[in-house]
């Protein structure tokens, strides 16, 4: 355990670990499939960020070991990898946004660079290429992050999860042609699951025996409060109240996003220097109002559950909920957020008589009917253009929004059918994919020669004539990397802008657009089948959490199924199996 001490203290300056860190790095060192329950801060990363660095690749100890750490959290996974370089340590990640140079170019690095981590959002293991690449790689470890998305029972079910325990076995197939011995450890991480989802986890990822390291949910500084509101006139007051009585930072959780802006409207009207926050926000604005609160300037931070995911602010004193989540595991795992720095906090739900109304309307807009989700499978392929019989493996943005105007939808239950046709099977949607800007030279060669141009931007004409050679008939992806490195300088953005303003370029910048992925030829709609897995079961499972949110909620009404006084913090851990 020495040696693991002397990595903490060389490359991330702690004297020792925390509590449970130290045996869960031992049980993943001595090659055992792990689980590992550590709540929100608890500090989960370093459990296989630690041993990795001193791990070798099974099949060649001369070789360095590289960790497989996949996570559905691409800020998450930037970020991560952004500080393990910080502090000298070789990472890469691949995640949607990226073209397939870039990905080869990342993956033979990691093959012959010494590259210690790389992270992959779950979504990639779906790509035959990927896979087939990755039985190459030194791989001496799987980190599984936020692993209650493998469970059917937990509350963000992630159908490509399930893919694991076979890329595993076939990593495990190239292992024992060269040791009969040899294992690649998985090491399962998450804030939050019910005794179900414990056992769920390790059974789906094939643990060859149940081995579980569980650190109380309990935290002693940390206040759990629901408190009845007359409505949301009442909540705004009891929200002001509590800024009042308990200063310092705050993150006040909301459902949708325009409500966001009106709450921290009203806050700042009345005095409190409060933002808003949600993901459909550009990352510019995301980035500078996270900064602002994260360096105390921002106060109160009003958000959608986008907000919070990588993010350790230790001096949060309040975490309030104005609606509902749709679980407790959601509802914990936002609340853990407040006092990490181990002083007293408080997380406070409110609760009116018509959020119950609210919550079941959202089962009907989670799971709408069998009919309306095969009317809309029909209605992606018309709108895409894909015959019967084709789009096999084919990817095509989905301007979400757009879809449903055009086909006079309603937002959230298409939404959810969508989602359901993903875990059925019919498709892979993809929420996040980040598109390279794109360039186009409107002028030829000779109209070129005739512009009077600055240097820098005749450099960058030459410079993206030379490497992007069709940049005259159609718009290119290109790389800000590549052209900085040549040009000399990094406002390629800007440049491109003039250049564009003058006509001489056609200029898309960088955005992120969902994608649709069709893992089967479309079908007839007639051929159709959604599971009773994906859609009965699923819905009685979520009905049971919506159920179980609500008894917590009415904690804060005095009845007769309460006679025990059951306080909130004993019903949370009583959930979670404590």
């Amino acid at each position: 355990m020495n040696d693991f001490r002397q990595i903490l203290r060389h490359y991330w300056q702690y004297d020792d670990f925390r509590p449970l860190q130290a045996e869960i790095i031992e049980s993943v060192a001595a090659g055992n499939d792990t689980l590992a329950l550590m709540p929100t801060g608890g500090g989960k990363s370093l459990c296989f960020q630690v041993p990795t660095m001193a791990m070798r690749d099974p099949c060649d100890p001369t070789q360095e070991g590289l960790c497989l750490v996949i996570t559905p959290l691409i800020a998450l996974m930037k970020d991560q990898v952004a500080h393990l370089r910080q502090i000298g340590i070789r990472a890469y990640a691949i995640y949607s946004g990226l073209e397939r140079n870039e990905i080869i170019t990342i993956l033979d690095n990691c093959l012959f660079g010494g590259y210690k981590f790389l992270y992959v959002s779950p979504e990639r293991l779906e790509s035959a290429f990927f896979r087939r690449r990755l039985t190459e790689l030194p791989i001496c470890m799987i980190a599984v992050d936020e692993a209650h998305c493998i469970s059917q029972w937990g509350y963000d079910f992630r159908p490509p999860y399930l893919r694991i325990a076979a890329i595993r076995n076939v990593l495990q197939d190239r292992l024992r042609r060269h040791r009969q011995d040899a294992h690649i450890p998985v090491l399962a991480l998450t804030a939050t699951a019910t005794p179900e989802v414990v056992d769920e986890i390790q059974d789906k990822l094939e643990f060859p025996c149940h081995n579980v390291f569980r650190k109380s949910f309990k935290r002693p500084n940390l206040s759990y409060v629901v408190r009845e509101a007359l409505g949301p006139q009442d909540k705004i007051a009891q929200t002001l109240h509590i800024l009042d009585k308990v200063l310092g930072s705050s993150i006040i959780y909301v459902r949708s996003r325009a409500k966001t802006k009106e709450v921290a409207d009203m806050l700042n009207a009345q005095g409190l220097t409060a933002d808003y926050f949600h993901a459909g926000l550009s990352d510019a604005d995301k980035d500078r109002k996270q900064q602002l609160w994260m360096a105390g300037l921002t106060r109160v931070i009003v958000a959608t559950n986008a907000f919070g995911m990588g993010i350790d602010k230790p001096d949060v004193r309040t975490v309030i909920h104005l609606d509902l989540p749709d679980s407790l595991e959601e509802y914990f795992q936002e609340a853990g957020r407040a006092g990490r720095d181990g002083k007293r906090a408080y997380a406070i739900l409110l609760y009116a008589q018509n959020d119950h109304a609210k919550m079941l309307q959202r089962v009907h807009n989670q799971f709408p009917g069998r009919d309306f989700i095969l009317r809309v499978y029909d209605m992606l392929g018309n709108w895409m253009k894909i015959g019967i019989g084709s789009g096999l493996d084919h990817q095509f943005p989905f301007p979400f929004e757009q879809f449903c105007a055009d086909n006079r939808l309603p937002l959230l239950p298409t939404f959810s059918a969508i989602q359901i046709l993903t875990h059925a099977g019919y498709i892979t949607f993809i929420d996040e994919h980040e598109t390279q800007p794109r360039v186009q030279i409107l002028l030829t060669r000779e109209e070129l020669y005739n512009e009077q141009l600055p240097p820098v931007q005749e450099k960058l004409l030459n410079t993206l004539m030379r490497h992007y050679p069709g940049i005259f008939t159609d718009p290119v992806y290109v790389h800000f990397n590549r052209l900085a490195e040549e040009v000399g300088y990094t406002d390629i953005g800007f440049q491109l802008v003039q250049l564009a303003q003058r006509g001489i370029i056609r200029y898309i910048p960088r955005n992120k657009t969902p994608y649709i992925y069709w893992t089967q030829e479309r079908l007839p709609v007639d051929y159709v089948r959604i599971p009773e897995s994906c859609y009965e079961t699923r819905l009685q499972r979520y009905q049971q959490r919506i159920q179980t949110m609500l008894e917590y909620a009415m904690l804060a009404t005095p009845s007769d199924a309460n006679a025990d006084n059951v306080t909130p913090e004993q019903f949370l851990l009583h959930y979670f199996g404590e």
